[in-house]
């Protein structure tokens, strides 16, 4: 037997098959075919494969040292977060290790074999989107098992019991809806995520809510879902040509509420070329308070998460855990409230 460890991404090569497959077979996951099952099995007890090799390696080693990660950097929100992390690490002793998922299921699991041999001591992470829409959890879950401290920010899961650390989406997109209402606006086109995503399905329950309240009735024609893709410059360009479409085809649109500051910027190009005027013709808010917003032409009024916040109460929620400070067992979630900033869009 070759006693040398193996990973799944190895076993996914050597097999032809995805990181997913390898980790539901070794779940025996009726998901998967019973051939493909038995073979992958058996691969993995024939070269050694230990499925919490993540954990086993960050157990028992203390380095001062903890990971990181995000699921890209394009989002300004997220390098606000890493800041308020590193800076409460760094003044509690510790180095910061950060990795980048880029929205990769089988990118996010390396990302936590690559720290755990780099002899981290905890891990803060936001979910990637393919992660999400697998419900495939398995690298969390065996780490946070063997007794290793995981603090989910932004993006969590409820199936994981762990700390966590989030705004409150809903009551945020609410407030961001209800000020455009206070300006007049009844036909708002909303810009999200697709649902799979927590923050997009709470923001849109906000906008949902906020029109319920001033007893209008919320139009799918006025809500549009962006696409996964793996190409960001493809999926801006797709998003752009569905705004364009459906102001085109809604040209009583009066207020559009984007869930972060890049949609809203597609939504600031697409009136721009039409030469719809902003926002005496239509009014922007967006979350995510960030450069585009401050140095957009007009700036965007934003809905702040205030970043930083929940970067330094993540890192502190995690060395707590690591100094003894709180027991392992015990999990909270801590709530950051928005803030709306209130600039030329709106």
């Amino acid at each position: 037997m070759n006693a040398k460890r193996i990973t799944l991404k190895q076993i996914a090569h050597e097999l032809n098959v995805s990181i997913s497959t390898v980790s539901k077979s070794l779940k025996n996951s009726s998901e998967i075919g019973e051939e493909t099952r038995s073979k992958i099995i058996a691969f993995a007890k024939q070269h050694n494969y230990r499925p919490n090799n993540i954990a086993l390696s960050l157990k028992h080693r203390k380095t001062k040292t903890i990971g990181i990660i995000i699921p890209e950097v394009v989002h300004y929100f997220f390098s606000t977060v890493i800041d308020g992390a590193e800076k409460y690490a760094n003044k509690m002793g510790y180095n910061v290790i950060i990795a980048v998922s880029n929205e990769s299921f089988e990118k996010e699991v390396l990302n936590m074999e690559t720290l755990a041999d780099s002899s981290i001591d905890g891990i803060i992470m936001s979910v990637a989107k393919e992660t999400l829409k697998t419900q495939d959890f398995h690298h969390i879950q065996e780490t946070i098992d063997f007794g290793i401290p995981v603090v989910l920010f932004d993006r969590v899961l409820n199936d994981i019991a762990c700390d966590k650390v989030v705004v409150d989406d809903k009551s945020g997109a609410e407030k961001a809806t209800q000020s455009l209402l206070d300006k007049g606006c009844r036909n708002i086109l909303l810009v999200s995520t697709q649902d799979y995503i927590n923050v997009g399905k709470l923001r849109t329950q906000g906008y949902i809510e906020a029109l319920k309240k001033n007893h209008i009735i919320a139009d799918n024609r006025l809500m549009i879902k962006t696409k996964d893709l793996m190409n960001p410059e493809q999926a801006m360009y797709e998003l752009e040509k569905k705004i364009d479409q459906t102001i085109e085809q809604n040209p009583s649109i009066d207020g559009i509420f984007c869930v972060n500051e890049i949609y809203a910027a597609a939504a600031l190009k697409v009136l721009k070329k039409r030469a719809i005027h902003v926002p005496n013709d239509i009014s922007i808010i967006c979350f995510t308070d960030g450069f585009i917003s401050k140095y957009s032409s007009p700036t965007l009024t934003t809905i702040s998460q205030h970043g930083e916040k929940i970067g330094a109460s993540a890192a502190q929620m995690l060395i707590d855990k690591l100094t003894s400070k709180t027991p392992l067992a015990n999990y909270s979630t801590k709530v950051i409230e928005c803030t709306i900033v209130q600039r030329e869009s709106s």
